[in-house]
């Protein structure tokens, strides 16, 4: 562990400082270059609400979609400029989200031992991998079937769906980042293990009740009540439950080495 008090607190101050501008300059840098890509921004936002979108075209030939084109509107003066501003700042945030998180490591890093800054820095690796990861899945295959389903859904044939750009982007933010926020459960579940209050034979107990609680989940993340994006959504959550035992699993039969090792 290094010295912790070779810096002064005001100097320690100075340090931080240094640590938020940075991160604040790359943030809007970021931004910036999002709002300049406009039309390569919002091709990217709009594309899950098309026909031609990767998934709908592997599967056309088991679903009717050959021309499904949601079309969104605009309902306010100043409301596309808005959301011009608002996906810049949610992208320049998603970009640098990696540089910002490695400076508030690289921040704390000094205060930890050699090992534990090791293990720290390999699992900020993996905590980014598994977010961007599950924003991946949200943004390839659960929201665009959400869309197909309540873009495409009618109480009558007489109501037409009009939907807001709006109401298209906050479904789209909130269901990319409940996603990769639930991607993070096998590094949760890694560290609650470390800590020693997180068990195998817990999860192995109560993997039925798991399933339920997953299904719960998916509903609540999920816009749409139908089956079938409730199934695609919950899913890839069993998958990472079934990942985070297997990963609790091996930390607990390490930790058990460990202890007959120093038996011995």
């Amino acid at each position: 562990m290094q010295q912790s008090d070779e810096l002064s607190f005001w100097q320690h101050l100075d340090v931080l400082r240094g640590s938020i501008i940075r991160m604040c300059i790359a943030f809007v840098v970021c931004s910036v270059v999002a709002f300049c890509l406009r039309d390569f921004l919002f091709e990217i936002v709009i594309a899950p609400s098309r026909s031609s979108f990767p998934v709908f075209v592997l599967l056309q030939k088991w679903l009717s979609i050959s021309n499904f084109n949601l079309q969104l509107i605009n309902t306010s003066l100043a409301g596309q400029f808005m959301t011009h501003i608002r996906m810049s700042l949610m992208a320049g945030l998603l970009l640098a989200l990696p540089y910002i998180l490695f400076e508030l490591l690289r921040f704390i890093s000094p205060a930890l031992y050699e090992s534990e800054r090791r293990v720290v820095w390999r699992m900020l690796g993996v905590a980014v991998l598994m977010f961007f990861l599950g924003v991946a899945v949200a943004y390839f295959i659960i929201f665009p079937f959400t869309v197909l389903f309540l873009g495409s859904y009618q109480v009558s044939a007489q109501v037409g769906n009009m939907i807001t750009i709006e109401s298209y982007i906050g479904a789209m933010l909130v269901l990319l980042s409940l996603m990769g926020i639930v991607f993070e459960l096998p590094v949760a579940c890694y560290l609650l293990a470390k800590l020693g209050l997180l068990h195998y034979t817990w999860l192995k107990q109560y993997r039925k009740h798991a399933v339920v609680v997953i299904v719960v989940l998916a509903a609540l993340i999920t816009p749409s009540g139908d089956a079938f994006t409730m199934l695609i959504t919950a899913l890839p959550v069993y998958l990472l439950f079934e990942l985070s035992v297997l990963v609790v699993k091996r930390v607990d039969k390490n930790r058990e080495n460990k202890k007959d090792n120093e038996k011995d």
